[in-house]
């Protein structure tokens, strides 16, 4: 009889090898491969026996659209895609103490007052610990079932029991084991086999079942990435302790669209719908002060509209700072290369600090527009106009290159009162974009945008240097 060979599986990755090793050469993290048995998961023996051959079908055919069950609060119903599919299965990451469990127990509490049978699973705190939570959220009337364990085969054994649970709440997964894997909780091994079983009873029985995950420290779900793959939707859970907004984002979603957002706002009565992010995003601004431009931008197919705030000023140090908060680091640089060479501005000797206010991040290349006139505006001192809106690709020829989803961005500007857009000249709009009361100013390129602002300020610059008026 053949020996059975033993697998190496890294804790932080997933990745195997046949052997130990103090670096996994996938992910590149130290002292994380753990040897495992190989029944117990990736790397285990191939079924015997010949396989039982399976009936195969079209592309056409009936199709009806998923049916959703629907928690009533909007804004995650909007990033889940309407509600939750009955079967599905989606995985929730989140820092510690972001809010997770205070949007799990209000959509537990949603879902069960409308006659819904709703399982919470804790096994990280004890019951008393989740009450305590319900109490403070005034949800204590809620008929949710709680429980504290761990182990997957008695969970499953209690949700099966009576009436089928429309919901089912895991927090999280990485405290879970099963009897089918041979190593320790919170392992590779052991996380894959146990979403393994719980994806398996949601697709049997119909119930929707929600998977918390811890993050690692930047910002990935902890686990094996195969997690992601198995489950129907990957939402993760931001914000910034020093900020009350909280974005709930997909980046999967089988039964909707990725990159869609909701926002809340944490309270003392837990998490509150934002309906209107934009005006909350761009409250108490001074649209007076320079270096700061309104940002239309798109989260998902949601547009929404931020401030971001630049301050340029002289340094007394050999190497000039750049700090960026809410924007891509290279990219700024990009676009400050861009800004010297096409531009006729002198930023080399200047700190640079950029911002997108309210704790938002801007990552399409939709903002490198006000980005730079935010840079330009502070620059020189100008202030931009407060009712304008800026959005535009910004090139390495210099060029000002358009985006998609325009008319949605001057709809969202034109519903907050703003009566003006910096947009790029090639940006092709139809009748209905134009008749959003925004009037377009076309730009051809950064040249153009700092004639453009030098004008505002009466022609004149700190660094002294004369602007070229490309447009």
């Amino acid at each position: 009889m053949a020996k059975s060979r033993s697998t190496f599986i890294c804790q932080n990755c997933g990745a195997v090898s046949n052997r130990w090793q103090g670096r996994c050469d996938a992910c590149g993290d130290w002292n994380s491969i753990v040897e495992e048995a190989p029944a117990s998961g990736v790397g285990g023996p191939a079924r015997s026996g010949r396989g039982k051959p399976f009936e195969l079908e079209g592309l056409a055919g009936e199709t009806r659209p998923a049916p959703r069950m629907v928690t009533g609060i909007a804004e995650f119903d909007r990033v889940t895609g309407g509600g939750f599919v009955p079967g599905s299965v989606i995985l929730l990451g989140g820092e510690p103490g972001i809010g997770k469990s205070t949007l799990l127990i209000q959509a537990c509490a949603a879902l069960a007052r409308r006659g819904e049978r709703v399982v919470y699973i804790s096994g990280e705190e004890a019951v008393a610990q989740v009450r305590l939570r319900a109490m403070r959220l005034e949800l204590t009337k809620a008929p949710v079932e709680l429980a504290a364990a761990t182990q997957v085969e008695d969970i499953l054994a209690t949700c099966s029991a009576g009436k089928r649970p429309a919901l089912i709440i895991i927090d999280s997964i990485q405290t879970m084991h099963t009897d089918a894997a041979e190593s320790a909780p919170g392992t590779v091994t052991q996380v894959r086999a146990s979403a393994q079983a719980l994806l398996r009873f949601a697709k049997t029985s119909g119930a929707s079942i929600i998977l918390v995950g811890h993050v690692t420290k930047d910002g990935q779900v902890a686990g094996p990435r195969v997690v992601e793959h198995m489950v129907d939707a990957v939402l993760s859970f931001e914000g910034d302790g020093a900020h009350h907004f909280r974005m709930l984002r997909a980046s999967k979603n089988r039964f909707g669209a990725t990159g869609e957002i909701g926002v809340f706002e944490m309270t003392g009565l837990g998490l509150a719908e934002v309906t209107n992010p934009s005006a909350l995003f761009l409250a108490g601004r001074d649209a007076a002060a320079p270096g700061a431009a309104v940002f239309a931008g798109m989260e998902g197919q949601r547009p929404m509209l931020v401030e971001i705030q630049a301050l340029v000023a002289p340094t007394s140090l050999g190497t000039p700072r750049r700090a960026v908060v809410g924007f891509d680091q290279n990219r700024l640089s990009m676009i400050i290369a861009v800004l010297e060479a096409h531009g006729g501005l002198k930023l080399g000797m200047h700190d640079i600090y950029l911002n997108v206010a309210g704790g938002l991040r801007a990552d399409e290349p939709a903002a490198d527009l006000a980005a730079a006139a935010a840079l330009v505006s502070s620059l020189s001192g100008a202030t931009l106009p407060a009712e304008r809106v800026w959005f535009g690709e910004i090139g390495l020829s210099g060029a000002v290159r358009p985006v998609i989803h325009a008319g949605a961005r001057l709809k969202e500007a034109g519903k907050l009162g703003f009566r003006s857009a910096s947009l790029p000249q090639t940006q092709q709009l139809n009748d209905e974009d134009a008749g959003a009361g925004v009037a377009p100013r076309l730009l051809a390129d950064v040249g153009g945008l700092v004639a453009e602002i030098a004008r505002m300020s009466g022609g004149g610059r700190r660094d002294g240097a004369a602007p070229k008026d490309r447009s």
